[in-house]
């Protein structure tokens, strides 16, 4: 069972946090789609897991503070918030966005909080020969197009939606551009630090990806000292969604094999 609440970080700085299960913290955060698209990750976890799924400050219709405008200031305050719990260890998993979350919580926390990572199809890094297709450029159609191995099945027709989701929509959009938008969607700096990161790390990444194609995850890995990169088939940017049973396979043998 999952419940949610609201942790006051600082007087203008709230997380909203959905907890499930017992034991071990993982911490899963979510990418530019909202909570909503690491969910099967939390409730897969939640059965050897404590799994903690924040919703990022701005997005549906959760408050953001002025000053948050930057992925790295984000990072910081979820390693606060995993200070405050008081909990060391942690599985961090992201999507996409929450990738490149989980890999400036890394390279901040210095081995004390984070304990594993699972980048799934992350951006955050700058790879000669790799560029990160330009998400804002898309109209709804090629989102779908370029975000899944089997975009029919997941295409949304916009016209279709109330008028409260399309409008939560625009608004998380428009918090992703703010947060991620320039330089788009990396850290500059971030690729030439990745070797810092001493902690084992899973990638894995759909096949069919066109957002950021397998090569630009196989080079991510390949940078990280203890990283391995796992393909899950006939799967797109989101491979949890559209081939959730192959991901969860990854991640349980990565968390069965890792120390």
């Amino acid at each position: 069972m999952t419940t949610t609440r609201t942790i006051e970080l600082q007087p203008d700085l709230t997380i909203e946090l959905g907890e499930a299960g017992s034991g071990a913290a993982a911490l899963v955060l979510h990418g530019g789609g909202g909570p909503a698209t690491v969910e099967s990750i939390s409730t897969h976890l939640a059965a050897t897991h404590r799994t903690l799924t924040p919703t990022h400050p701005g997005w549906n219709g959760t408050p953001r503070p002025a000053w948050l405008t930057r992925i790295e200031a984000l990072a910081a305050a979820y390693l606060r918030l995993l200070g405050e719990l008081d909990l060391a260890e942690v599985l961090v998993v992201g999507s996409s966005v929450g990738g490149w979350i989980a890999l400036e919580m890394a390279l901040q926390d210095g081995g004390e909080r984070v304990g594993r990572l699972v980048l799934i199809d992350s951006v955050g890094v700058a790879i000669p020969g790799q560029p990160i297709r330009d998400f804002f450029a898309l109209d709804p159609r090629g989102v779908a197009d370029y975000s899944f191995h089997d975009g029919n099945r997941f295409y949304i027709d916009p016209s279709s939606l109330p008028a409260e989701q399309l409008a939560l929509r625009r608004e998380n959009m428009a918090t992703l551009r703010l947060l991620a938008g320039d330089p788009y969607m990396h850290d500059p700096a971030m690729f030439e630090r990745l070797g810092e990161i001493a902690i084992p790390t899973l990638v894995v990444w759909g096949e069919s990806d066109r957002i950021v194609t397998p090569d630009y995850g196989r080079a991510l890995a390949a940078a990280i000292p203890d990283g391995r990169f796992e393909m899950i088939l006939r799967a797109g940017h989101l491979p949890q969604i559209e081939q959730p049973e192959a991901t969860f396979q990854a991640i349980d043998g990565f968390l069965e094999f890792s120390p």
